[in-house]
């Protein structure tokens, strides 16, 4: 599936969409350019999973847990960044969440996808050019791309795509 957002309430409105998607166990991977809105995707997955505390990217601290307001699942928000290897991962103890959460890596492709079964991988693209001559960073369209792999995947309501590209 393939998406268009043209700025960061369209990336957040985007993640609601998503989250109406996500299960707990849900493993979801983020790749995307500095500045891509993987974050931002992050916050609107976390507005419709209606956690609580703020959804800030984790980069410095590596990984944030939010609880759910109500009966639903947790979110595991990871910054795989700074990691370089899958045991760097696995000392997080991310897996020990996993059952009860959905588990959102950044930067984990080619890393993250052992932490499960299947996994659904989000790859963010904006256009070339779109964060230089000092442009507003929350401006510009970013093309998201979804797959999925395992069978925990198969047959899920993905949102349907709006525009030409879609």
């Amino acid at each position: 599936m393939r998406y268009l957002a043209d700025d960061d309430e369209a990336m957040r409105h985007l993640g609601e969409q998503f989250a109406a998607v996500l299960r707990a166990g849900d493993l979801v991977i983020l790749s995307g350019g500095l500045g891509a809105g993987k974050t931002t995707l992050v916050q609107g997955i976390g507005r419709g999973l209606r956690v609580t505390g703020q959804v800030a990217s984790p980069t410095f601290i590596i990984s944030r847990t939010h609880r759910p307001s109500g009966d639903g699942p947790w979110l595991v928000h990871v910054d795989a960044y700074r990691l370089n290897s899958l045991a760097e991962l696995d000392h997080l103890d991310v897996d020990d969440f996993m059952d009860d959460a959905v588990t959102v890596v950044e930067w984990g492709k080619g890393t993250a996808e052992a932490l499960s079964q299947g996994h659904a991988l989000i790859d963010i693209e904006r256009p070339r050019g779109a964060l230089i001559n000092g442009a507003d960073p929350a401006l510009g369209q970013r093309v998201v791309t979804v797959t999925t792999t395992g069978a925990a995947w198969q047959g899920r309501p993905w949102p349907t795509p709006h525009g030409e590209d879609a």
